[in-house]
């Protein structure tokens, strides 16, 4: 039987999945009026990141597959956990314009997504069939947005913003 919460679950990861997956598109391959691979690099080399577009690649792909992976509800603890780091740093590249002039979106995506890694997926999920994930313990999410953490904070250190 459904569960309210499971419903609520899907809603959000469907939410925060596309807009993140979307992004990721546009970073990757231009697609909705983005910038593509090459633009993308070109500001994250303005924004002082070591490898430029290397990190532009990861970022992409970070979004584009762990929106994806939090719309159909896989692997939902690390696909979470994955999105909230990429927005930790998106935050910090866009503090300098204040809350409501850009910072209030990665912050409001990262927060979807670091509160799906600790809840889990629900049932109507793909996870729902992996016998690890079928029921999800708080240990998971905690353990990933630790590691996503320090791996964010690794890279905001590295760059110049």
């Amino acid at each position: 039987m459904l569960l309210a919460h499971d419903v609520g679950l899907l809603v959000i990861r469907i939410g925060v999945g596309l807009a993140v997956a979307g992004r990721g598109a546009q970073h990757l391959f231009g697609w909705w009026g983005g910038l593509g691979i090459d633009k993308t690099a070109v500001l994250f080399a303005q924004f002082g990141y070591p490898a430029p577009k290397a990190m532009a690649v990861i970022a992409g792909l970070v979004e584009t597959f762990g929106g994806l992976a939090l719309v159909v509800g896989l692997l939902t603890p690390l696909a979470g956990a994955a999105v909230a780091a990429t927005m930790a740093n998106a935050i910090a590249s866009s503090t300098p314009l204040g809350y409501f002039g850009g910072v209030e979106f990665p912050v409001l995506i990262g927060l979807g997504a670091a509160g799906l890694a600790l809840s889990g997926a629900g049932r109507i999920s793909l996870d729902a069939f992996l016998p690890v994930l079928r029921s999800q313990r708080l240990v998971y999410g905690v353990a990933l947005l630790v590691l996503g953490a320090i791996l964010a904070t690794i890279m905001i250190l590295l760059s110049n913003t």
